[in-house]
């Protein structure tokens, strides 16, 4: 968050209401523009008892939401909690162009059987997070299939070339030669259109999203709309803690991942990652983190916290009770213990060897990486390491485990 930010002036004669609203969207974020006129939307809502309109949009470009997308959720369902409208919107037109932030090469377009498809579980895992009882779950097809070829020439009279080569993605492109699809220029237009159709006062999206949402802001103008203000989040980085969450990069959190795998990958986040989890992901207040990374720097175990901060997500995906079975669960697997609930399978052929054993329990995705499993020392039956590659096992139950986390009961016959 920018110092700016940090030294926000409010006036010291406001309702409580505002000042717990601004505090709400200034906690961990980016850039809040243009600051000023956004306390003015609040004091004249707090004013008038009108909420605000607050706007979020997500492309449905893969059918699950993790715990990436949910740090501009949790932004809304607080400013959702505070009494203002918060509008879900599934990009189901706009998908269709895709989305050129952050990209160097154009993005593959979707079939609308495949937009259906992700759409369909979006909003029941937004539901997750938002109250669904008070969000507004809107379809920008709904604006953008009406405007026709006439809209569109009309719409795209509303803002130059100029403005739109500024941004940084397109300039880097077309100062490298590569090859730039007028239906991507097309993508801002159409999501800054979506801020005009709802009459938007905020919206949020990542950082990459900055110059789509000033680009709403600026089509609002034309069309003699109030302009709405922009709150950008940081993109959360993954599991490496390097590159941002991502499914294509294999180092996401999905918010439907069962919860003992959710709080064992919260937990092999690094110590100092942890800290911007808390500050993006978690509801316990600001003053309360400052204590927990006070008590850390004084000696206290890293993995207190780390715990702490696990079983508060597990517990917001799942209940308060998976994620204390989540925690059990783990501790035991730590201690090299059996978990209760592992998979049970049957397999018929004994003798049979071992590599074919694991491959056909789901435990190893092929013989011959089975039995570089078995080298690495990660192979386990009934608690002891197995270290013969040739071993074929005879009829009988066996409990088996493929490194710290992956078990199995295998009732093997002949």
């Amino acid at each position: 968050m920018s110092e700016a930010l940090k030294t926000a002036e409010v006036p010291a004669v406001v309702s409580d209401r505002v000042r717990e609203a601004m505090a709400v969207s200034l906690r961990g974020c980016e850039e809040l523009l243009p600051q000023a006129e956004w306390l003015k939307k609040l004091l004249r809502s707090d004013a008038t008892g009108t909420p605000l309109r607050v706007k979020l949009g997500l492309d449905p470009t893969a059918p699950d939401i993790h715990i990436g997308h949910t740090v501009v959720l949790n932004k809304m369902r607080q400013l959702q909690d505070l009494g203002h409208t918060v509008i879900f919107l599934i990009g189901d037109f706009t998908t269709m162009i895709g989305d050129p932030s952050g990209r160097n090469t154009t993005r593959p377009a979707l079939t609308r059987e495949q937009i259906e498809a992700n759409a369909q579980t979006y909003y029941a895992q937004a539901s997750l997070v938002l109250d669904p009882q008070r969000t507004e779950i809107r379809y920008n097809s709904e604006w953008s299939d009406a405007l026709g070829a006439r809209g569109m020439i009309q719409l795209a009279s509303r803002y130059t070339v100029a403005r739109m080569l500024e941004r940084d993605d397109f300039t880097k492109r077309y100062k490298a030669g590569t090859p730039i699809s007028v239906h991507e220029l097309l993508y801002p237009l159409m999501q800054g259109y979506d801020s005009v159709a709802l009459k938007s006062d905020l919206e949020l999206g990542g950082t990459d999203q900055k110059f789509n949402l000033l680009v709403g802001r600026a089509l609002q103008s034309e069309y003699g709309q109030e302009p709405q203000c922009v709150l950008t989040m940081p993109l959360l980085e993954g599991l490496d803690g390097v590159e941002k969450m991502s499914k294509s990069k294999g180092n996401t959190i999905g918010i439907t991942e069962d919860a003992n795998a959710m709080f064992a990958k919260l937990l092999s986040i690094s110590d100092d990652m942890m800290w911007r989890y808390f500050t993006l992901l978690s509801f316990r207040s600001e003053a309360d983190i400052a204590r927990l990374q006070q008590d850390v720097a004084q000696g206290r175990n890293p993995k207190e916290a780390k715990v702490l901060l696990a079983k508060e997500i597990t517990a917001r995906f799942h209940s308060a009770a998976a994620a204390e079975r989540a925690e059990a669960d783990f501790e035991l697997r730590a201690r090299g213990g059996v978990p209760q609930d592992i998979p049970e399978v049957a397999l018929s052929g004994a003798p049979l060897a071992l590599g074919s054993l694991l491959k056909q329990a789901n435990l190893a995705p092929s013989s011959s990486e089975a039995l570089r499993l078995v080298d690495q020392g990660g192979v386990r039956i009934d608690g002891a390491v197995v270290s013969d590659k040739g071993l074929k096992l005879p009829a009988g139950v066996y409990v088996v485990q493929v490194g710290k986390r992956r078990f199995a009961r295998v009732t093997l016959a002949r």
